[in-house]
């Protein structure tokens, strides 16, 4: 996948959240992640971090949006359950962004969505845990920008070459074989 993402939050209060998102952007391959204005005991994630991602991503923690400082290039993008924002599935991700989430019980602040370049909703009825939607978020960038191939018009997955026989719909069918 080319170019870098990182992830971040607004005032996280929970360490099980922050562990939650360090080991998925770990998993997903995130370039860094980030906190602004975190509760301090948001960062006693000893216990949620299991994979020890927080060794292998960098974590920047800044006290105020104004600290912030994110690579050349990066465009930040806010993720808000707002009926303005662009729904994820139809978003194309820049090449190098970083997401930008609020708190758990509550939205970014006015501040944070005014740095933001695009403000992003996961298409939900109502809002879900914060570490589950940077999942989401990340598995919807990777799906999208990952290069995998289309997926296939009829259930299940890819099918090979091998194995196939063009039929009268002008569609390779598997060949099953008994």
């Amino acid at each position: 996948m080319r170019g870098y993402f990182g992830i971040g939050a607004e005032r996280i209060s929970k360490a099980m959240n922050l562990g939650a998102i360090l080991r998925t952007a770990h998993a997903f391959e995130a370039s860094f992640a980030f906190t602004v204005k975190a509760h301090h005991r948001a960062h006693e994630i000893h216990q949620s971090d299991t994979a020890k991602s927080s060794t292998h991503l960098p974590l920047y923690n800044w006290a105020d949006v104004g600290e912030m400082r994110l690579p050349q290039g990066c465009t930040l993008v806010g993720v808000e359950l707002d009926p303005l924002a662009i729904n994820l599935p139809s978003f194309r991700h820049p090449l190098n962004a970083a997401y930008f989430l609020g708190p758990e019980k509550g939205d970014l602040s006015e501040e944070a969505k005014d740095l933001c370049e695009h403000i992003v909703k996961i298409p939900t009825k109502f809002c879900v845990n914060l570490s589950v939607a940077a999942a989401l978020v990340m598995y919807d960038r990777v799906l999208s920008m990952g290069g995998f191939k289309d997926r296939p018009l009829t259930p299940g997955g890819p099918v090979e070459k091998t194995g196939l026989s063009f039929d009268s719909t002008d569609e390779w069918r598997p060949v099953h074989k008994r």
